[in-house]
């Protein structure tokens, strides 16, 4: 990468609205809690990446990225050996971003847009070529309607012992009873106050906890009639039909990398 720094304190105060970073990162590598000047692009072209905020944790394969708006802490883990592509933008320059954080859909323009700012220097000209292209990569960086694999952290502290144990083990049989019985809590105080603590029905919290658990196995190359079988699916078509409802793909999608045939790279 042109002996380009991979410290990311490096790139937050450059003269320019976009700074490109790239890292490849070994399976289970964590970065700890921690926050940027600038907003930030996490995005991995192989491997699947956990990020972690105190309103919730992301995990996004190669197809999608998450957005950290600028001063937010955040956390991340690496679920497979994970070729890491990080762009550091001025909050200014990508305005329909403010918000977040967010997922955005990586297309194969954009895929193909950051890897090439990664090998730019990061005082590139803005009046050449360099220029044009970073400009188009900002372009490119819009919000899209994509289904987000998002967990959201509970608000209410009763419920994180619940939901902490709901992550541990999201295969097991999380019924509105067995669940009020964890929390301590009546089947009709856990609804109500679950859906106000989470925006989410206990249901959909657990699906999005087995969805987000099937991604880091896909990651890490788990035949789907294993992971079907951990997350107590009776059979492989039935968890596909589950993960093709909620993501818009079918596991086997994610099972291959983004250069691999029949990888379709957006839903």
């Amino acid at each position: 990468m042109h002996g380009k720094s991979e410290d990311r304190d490096d790139y937050q105060l450059v003269p320019r609205p976009v700074a490109a970073m790239a890292r490849d990162l070994p399976d289970g590598h964590h970065i700890p809690p921690h926050h940027h000047q600038r907003a930030q692009l996490i995005y991995g072209t192989s491997g699947a990446v956990t990020v972690i905020t105190e309103r919730g944790t992301w995990v996004v394969p190669a197809t999608r990225a998450v957005w950290v708006p600028a001063g937010v802490t955040h956390a991340m883990t690496c679920t497979g050996a994970v070729r890491m592509r990080t762009l550091y933008v001025e909050p200014a320059a990508a305005p329909s971003l403010l918000a977040g954080p967010l997922v955005v859909s990586v297309s194969p323009l954009l895929r193909e847009l950051i890897e090439e700012a990664t090998r730019l220097p990061v005082a590139y000209a803005t009046d050449g070529r360099d220029g044009r292209l970073m400009d188009l990569l900002l372009l490119e960086l819009e919000p899209d309607p994509v289904a987000a694999l998002h967990l959201p952290a509970p608000t209410d502290p009763t419920l994180v012992g619940l939901c902490a144990a709901i992550r541990e083990d999201p295969g097991a049989r999380w019924t509105a009873g067995s669940a009020a019985n964890r929390a301590h809590l009546s089947v009709r105080s856990l609804h109500r106050r679950f859906s106000a603590a989470t925006g989410m029905t206990l249901a959909h919290w657990v699906r999005q906890a087995r969805l987000i658990h099937a991604l880091t196995l896909l990651a890490h190359d788990t035949p789907v009639t294993s992971i079907a079988a951990q997350l107590g699916y009776a059979t492989p078509s039935a968890f596909t039909a589950m993960f093709r409802r909620a993501v818009g793909q079918a596991p086997s999608a994610f099972h291959r990398g983004p250069d691999e045939p029949g990888r379709r790279v957006q839903d």
